[in-house]
């Protein structure tokens, strides 16, 4: 999977159907449509925390698989924050085929909780610890 933060709480990613993502000859596995969807709502609620200093954890998240995804395909998710209030991040996200016609396969919904992130966090963040 390939992140593009286009601006603050609007992101893209990126990625192809391999064999290690099927469930069944062909057909891609719905575990993986929900990672990538996750990543793809968290993504952008993050974006938009970040700059104002915080982080997000998922309170939930749902999807609706719209069609099946088959070997080979590359997928566009595509996600935006729709509301950012005091505690709380809305974001929506699709998840597109460009290679079957821009067909939709997946959409989904996420809310997610904003905290404050501490120097610590951000230092780690930035600067893992080496475990050499």
């Amino acid at each position: 999977m390939e992140l593009l933060v286009n601006e603050p709480g609007n992101v893209h990613y990126t990625m192809t159907i391999r064999d290690e993502h099927l469930s069944s000859p062909g057909t891609c596995h719905g575990g993986v449509l929900a990672g990538l969807m996750d990543a793809t709502l968290g993504a952008a609620a993050l974006s938009l925390a970040f700059t104002a200093g915080e982080l997000v954890s998922t309170v939930e998240f749902k999807i609706n698989y719209l069609h099946p995804v088959r070997l080979h395909d590359h997928l566009l998710a595509h996600g935006v924050v729709e509301h950012s209030g005091k505690t709380l991040v809305v974001s929506s996200a699709l998840i597109t085929c460009p290679t079957r016609d821009n067909l939709v396969v997946a959409r989904g919904l996420g809310t997610f909780n904003r905290y404050p992130a501490t120097k610590r966090d951000f230092h780690e963040l930035l600067f893992p610890p080496d475990t050499n």
